[in-house]
C-alpha cells in the first residue's frame, strides 16, 4: 500500500519562507558573534553607552548602525567616548542595549522601521530625515551678528600667514578660476546668466563628515584619525550646523544631513553620500545643494587660508565644481559652474578675499543631483573651528543676497 500526500503551492511557499528565515537568522548570529569576538565586549558596551548621552532615540540608532559595515571597527578609528553628562532623551537602558544588537542592519532600513513603529508613541517624527537638522533647530544665532554681516562697506584683508599664493588660469569679471578639467572654458560657459529655480530650500551634507581642524582651547576633541573626528560637535558637520542656523535667520528652509560617509571606511565615501543626497532630493526640489568640506590634508598641515573681515578672522572658502570630463553622466555641470560664479561674484563685492579661486575638475562629485550642486571647502587643517564658524556668518549673507535680491 502506498501513502500519497498532495503538496500544494501554499505548502511549498510556507516551507521556503521558513527555510529562508532560518538562513537569515544563522547569518545574523554568525556575523554578530564574529564581530563581538574581535572586541572587548565589556569595554565596547561601556563605550557605546557613554557615546549615547544627550542623543535622541533615532540619533542613537543612526550613529550606532553607521559605524559598522560588517568588517569590524577600524584599528585607526576607535570608538569615541562622550564624557558629557546630560539627560538622555526618549530612551532608556533597554534602548541603549538595542543599539548594540542592531549593528548589522542597514541604517536606512532600521530608521524606516523605527519611524513606522514608534511614531505612534511620540518618540519619532515621521517627517524627520535620517540624522538631519531642519528649520526646527532651536539654537539661537545672535541677530546682531546677522545685521553686521549684512552691512555694507566691510573691511577685508587676506591673511598671508599660513596661506598660499593664488593659482588660477582663467578670470571672469574678477572671479578667478583654476581649470583642471579637460574642457576649454569659454566666456559663454562662465557667464552667470542663470538663476536659482528654487530660492527657498537648501540642502547641506558632508561626503567627508569627519574632517576636522586645528585644536584650540575652546574646541578640543578626541581625534579618530589625522585631522579627523567622529564627534560631530568638532568636525566639518559642526560648520554645517552653523551655516544652517544663519541661513534659517534669512528665512531659508534647510535640510542638513550629518550622516557619516567616511567612517569607518574612507574609500567609497562619495558612493555613500550619493545615496544620502539622492534620498533627500526625492523629498526636496532644492536648487542649491552644498557638499561642505574642509580642504584635503596636504604636505603642510599648517596651511590655513584666512581672511580678516570687520576685524575678525574667518577661514577662506573655495568652490570645487565637477564636470563629465571623467566619463560619468553630468549634463548640467555648466549650470553648476555658472551658479558658483554668480555666488562668488557677489562675495567679491561684499567681502573681497572670502573665496579662493574656483577649481573645475573632471570628476563629477555627485553634482549631477541638481543645477546648483557644488562643493564648498571651508578652510584647511591649519584653520581653527572658530575661524570656520565665522565664515558661515558671511557665506550665509552672500547666499541671501544672491537668492533673495
Amino acid at each position: 500500500m502506498i501513502n500519497l500526500r498532495v503538496v500544494t503551492i501554499k505548502d511549498i511557499i510556507k516551507n521556503l519562507v521558513k527555510f529562508i528565515a532560518i538562513i537569515i537568522f544563522v547569518i545574523f548570529i554568525t556575523r554578530f558573534f564574529g564581530f563581538m569576538s574581535k572586541v572587548n565586549i565589556t569595554e565596547y558596551i561601556k563605550n557605546k553607552i557613554n557615546s549615547l548621552e544627550g542623543k535622541t532615540f533615532i540619533e542613537c540608532i543612526n550613529d550606532n548602525v553607521s559605524i559598522y559595515n560588517g568588517s569590524g571597527i577600524s584599528n585607526n578609528d576607535k570608538l569615541l567616548k562622550n564624557k558629557k553628562s546630560s539627560t538622555l532623551k526618549n530612551e532608556d537602558i533597554f534602548t541603549r542595549i538595542k543599539n548594540v544588537i542592531f549593528l548589522n542592519f542597514d541604517v536606512t532600513t532600521v530608521s524606516r522601521v523605527l519611524n513606522n513603529e514608534f511614531s505612534v508613541f511620540g518618540y519619532i517624527d515621521n517627517n524627520s530625515t535620517n540624522n538631519v537638522d531642519t528649520k526646527k533647530n532651536k539654537d539661537k544665532t545672535n541677530e546682531e551678528e546677522v545685521r553686521i554681516a549684512k552691512k555694507g562697506n566691510s573691511s577685508t584683508e587676506v591673511i598671508k600667514k599660513n596661506n598660499k599664493d593664488e593659482v588660477y588660469n582663467k578670470v571672469y569679471d574678477g572671479v578667478k578660476i583654476k581649470n583642471e578639467s579637460k574642457y576649454k572654458l569659454t566666456r559663454d560657459d562662465l557667464k552667470p546668466n542663470i538663476d536659482f529655480k528654487n530660492k527657498k530650500d537648501i540642502v547641506i551634507y558632508h561626503t567627508h563628515t569627519c574632517e576636522s581642524y586645528t585644536k584650540t582651547e575652546k574646541y578640543k576633541y578626541k581625534a579618530t584619525g589625522n585631522y579627523r573626528t567622529t564627534d560631530l560637535n568638532y568636525s566639518v558637520a559642526r560648520v554645517g550646523t552653523e551655516l544652517t542656523k544663519y541661513l534659517e535667520k534669512y528665512k531659508f528652509s534647510v535640510i542638513h544631513s550629518k550622516t557619516y560617509h567616511d567612517y569607518p571606511q574612507y574609500n567609497g565615501s562619495y558612493a555613500r553620500s550619493l545615496d544620502t543626497v539622492s534620498r533627500i532630493m526625492k523629498k526636496s526640489n532644492a536648487s542649491l545643494v552644498i557638499d561642505l568640506h574642509r580642504d584635503a590634508l596636504g604636505s603642510n598641515s599648517h596651511y590655513g587660508p584666512s581672511v580678516k573681515i570687520n576685524g575678525e578672522e574667518a577661514a577662506q572658502l573655495m568652490f570645487v565644481i565637477g564636470t563629465n570630463g571623467g566619463g560619468r553622466s553630468h549634463s548640467n555641470w555648466k549650470k553648476n559652474l555658472k551658479l558658483a560664479i554668480k555666488v562668488q561674484k557677489k562675495a567679491n563685492e561684499m567681502y573681497p578675499g572670502l573665496f579662493k579661486p574656483i577649481i573645475v575638475r573632471n570628476s563629477r562629485y555627485n553634482q549631477h543631483v541638481s543645477d546648483g550642486a557644488c562643493i564648498i571647502e571651508v578652510g584647511a587643517t591649519g584653520n581653527t573651528l572658530e575661524q570656520c564658524l565665522t565664515s558661515m556668518k558671511y557665506l550665509s549673507a552672500v547666499i541671501d543676497e544672491v537668492m533673495n535680491k
